[in-house]
């Protein structure tokens, strides 16, 4: 599959090439961009991973409560209003129902690690497999907390999957837990947002398991999907995140920004399932809000006939 290296927003300058810092380097379609990643505050040495107890039983995932209308007409004028409201040039399209049989998850190839499958290790991939026009919008690290975008993503019904790490999001956890009762399902980005490759085995399970312990004392949930800080990982970061009851690790095939996409396939082009991949930042980092942000997003995708369906109702 020919592939291309994604600069994410948050990717280090000088990073490995490959996607998973684990395989070779694809060729590159997109030029990447200067903008320097969020600084994590270096952790404490002289902290110790905690003691590692099985994961507890998570509860289902719930979609995001739907508005009650009277009729499918009062529904499309209702979500017709919200477009105009926050200035989309169409009306998002509604993703179709989840599938009864969940598509079977793999490892997209070159980006497996040495024992990848022998040791059951949580599958690293792009796009979902599906036939459905659909994408998964997911959002990472946690900086930027804008009330205006919560009210957008609840007045539009739209879904997408946060993935946060505890340094952004300590000052206020609050934020977080309005999300998570519109719906919205909070998955683990490590504490510290570190170069996961760059760490010992026990440093990267403290980095992934008490980011569990911490979403679990926090919201109720112990996370099933982690996303490794800049796409880079190596077989510790998975054994460290299967310890702690990690069974998915989603990356992201394209990148939207406030003003432009980032694409990793070399021909540009969004297909059926591909995982989206933005950040909680604001006028700070980008020349525009994340409501601006969620605008092009819904513009572009909408255009090209693709409903935002909800990651986790594919897994």
């Amino acid at each position: 599959m020919a592939a291309a290296a994604i600069a994410s927003a948050c990717a280090p300058a000088g990073s490995p090439g490959a996607p998973g810092g684990t395989g070779p380097a694809h060729p590159t379609a997109a030029p990447t961009t200067s903008r320097q990643p969020l600084k994590a505050p270096p952790p404490a040495t002289t902290q110790t991973p905690p003691t590692q107890t099985p994961p507890t039983q998570t509860r289902p995932s719930q979609t995001p409560p739907a508005q009650k209308y009277r009729s499918g007409k009062s529904a499309l004028a209702a979500r017709a209003a919200a477009a105009r409201r926050w200035g989309l040039a169409r009306i998002p399209l509604t993703p179709p129902p989840p599938p009864l049989t969940k598509p079977k998850i793999t490892t997209r190839e070159g980006f497996e690690v040495d024992g990848h499958e022998e040791l059951g290790l949580p599958p690293v991939f792009t796009t979902v497999p599906t036939k459905q026009r659909v994408v998964f919008l997911t959002i990472d690290d946690g900086a930027e907390k804008d009330p205006a975008f919560l009210r957008m993503m609840n007045d539009l019904q739209v879904p997408y999957t946060a993935f946060l790490s505890d340094y952004l999001i300590k000052d206020d956890y609050g934020y977080f837990k309005r999300m998570q009762r519109d719906g919205v399902a909070l998955n683990n980005h490590t504490l510290h947002h570190p170069y996961l490759p760059a760490l010992s085995y026990r440093r990267q399970q403290y980095e992934i398991c008490a980011m569990q312990d911490v979403i679990e004392e926090r919201y109720g949930k112990r996370p099933l999907l982690f996303r490794p800080p800049y796409g880079n990982y190596n077989r510790d970061s998975l054994r460290a995140a299967k310890s702690c009851g990690v069974k998915y690790v989603p990356l992201w095939n394209e990148e939207v920004f406030v003003d432009h996409w980032d694409y990793r396939e070399w021909d540009r082009s969004i297909r059926p399932g591909d995982i989206v991949l933005t950040h909680f930042r604001g006028r700070g980092d980008w020349k525009g809000t994340m409501p601006d942000m969620i605008r092009r997003f819904l513009n572009k995708v909408t255009a090209e006939g693709y409903a935002v369906a909800r990651l986790e109702d594919y897994l």
